[in-house]
């Protein structure tokens, strides 16, 4: 829905559903309920999820069509869709095979095209639209020496310019406004707000400023322009508080730089601070262990006493050095409901959801923020609720907030 800083959604990841005939139901079912206790008098905008099957299916025209026969009867549009995860999301064991296929395959690059595509017919006449995407890979996929990570990073860059190759030839071609928004987490290849510069200003711009400048015929200057309206970030607000980065951390070093926010996923990790005293710790760490589950990444960053950090790959590595008495504070990458600030003896990272959402409200950094609660179905069972009524509740939250 339109705010008066920007548009707000939900982002349909958390529906299950690969084949577009499947998500198409979960939609039908959820969305119109949805809208009633969200947005009854004013249209319903969806941050639409595709996997890769479904968007060959989509891209045919009957399906198209259909699609937008039904947002146009449900009073529905579509400004943004979630292009990181490709494959199966639910139902299966993701972890970092979320990543897969990375930006150095092919496969990533006509993917995130064919969804451009979709995106462009789907977006009401006169609106930007985005897309957020893996940052290029699995740091642990290219954990290898300087100079093959370095040719990795290159690789991965070169294929991102494709797409904005293409996004600046639809937007030339009196076609929207659209941006590819990279969303840095832990353990991709960009974790934080300082290696998504570095790689912006060392990597994507040497690289693409002649790229676009010849592809397209304009002077150098033209081609940065370009690149910095077609490629933005995807500010996950969960994400930078596991790096334990501030929201106007964030949002005034990307503005110091000349960057772009493209998109504000609005969502919350778990956190707790560790007593020395190993009976008390040992509370908050069985707490911890309650959402152990199998099916996602749940990256660990532990702050140590002297102010420096342990990062462990998943919850089952920090489970095992939960006795560390270096160790003062656990972040994990688990999404919680927004809405909720503590879960017993842990917390979440709500607080940065406040502030950012204020940091918005006074002067918009985004035109797109989009909750992104997509574990309903690996909650801890005493926190899980029916899912239309737990979405409609996040984005009323939200909006108190703005």
């Amino acid at each position: 829905m339109k705010t008066t800083v920007g548009h707000l959604s939900y982002c349909t990841n958390i529906h299950p559903g690969e084949k577009w005939g499947d998500h198409f139901e979960q939609l039908k079912k959820y969305i119109p309920a949805v809208k009633q206790q969200v947005s009854p008098d004013r249209p319903f905008g969806i941050g639409l999820r595709l996997a890769n099957s479904a968007s060959l299916e989509l891209s045919k025209e009957e399906q198209l069509t259909a699609f937008k026969q039904w947002l146009k009867e449900v009073d529905a549009y579509v400004f943004t869709m979630n292009g990181f995860p490709y494959g199966g999301f639910h139902d299966v064991v993701v972890k970092g095979d979320v990543h897969a296929p990375d930006w150095t395959t092919g496969d990533r690059v006509a993917y995130t095209i064919r969804l451009f595509r979709i995106l462009a017919a789907l977006l009401p006449e006169g609106m930007e639209g985005s897309i957020s995407t893996n940052p290029l890979s699995y740091k642990y996929w290219c954990n290898r020496c300087d100079e093959e990570k370095n040719a990795f990073v290159e690789s991965a860059t070169l294929n991102m310019l494709l797409v904005v190759e293409q996004l600046a030839k639809i937007h030339r071609s009196n076609g929207p406004l659209m941006h590819l928004d990279i969303e840095p987490e832990p353990d991709g290849i960009m974790e934080n707000t300082s290696e998504f510069i570095s790689w912006y200003f060392e990597t994507l711009l040497p690289l693409g400023i002649p790229f676009i400048a010849d592809k397209l015929q304009v002077t150098e200057t033209e081609a940065a322009d370009i690149i910095k309206r077609h490629i933005q970030l995807c500010y996950d607000v969960c994400h930078f508080a596991l790096v334990y980065e501030s929201p106007k951390q964030v949002i005034d070093t990307m503005a110091q730089h000349g960057l772009k926010i493209g998109k504000l996923q609005i969502s919350a990790a778990l956190k707790a601070g560790l007593p020395t005293e190993m009976d008390k710790r040992k509370e908050i760490v069985d707490a911890f262990r309650k959402f152990n589950e199998p099916v996602y990444l749940h990256q660990v960053i532990a702050r140590k006493t002297d102010g420096t950090f342990i990062h462990y790959p998943d919850l089952p590595e920090a489970l095992e050095d939960a006795e560390n008495p270096v160790v003062n504070e656990w972040r994990s990458h688990f999404h919680v409901p927004v809405f909720l600030e503590s879960f017993g003896v842990l917390s979440s990272t709500q607080e940065d959801i406040k502030q950012v959402l204020a940091l918005q409200s006074q002067q918009p950094f985004t035109q797109h923020m989009e909750a992104e609660t997509y574990t309903w179905e690996v909650l801890p069972p005493a926190l899980k609720q029916e899912m239309g009524s737990s979405i409609s509740r996040e984005l009323n939250w939200i909006k108190e907030h703005l």
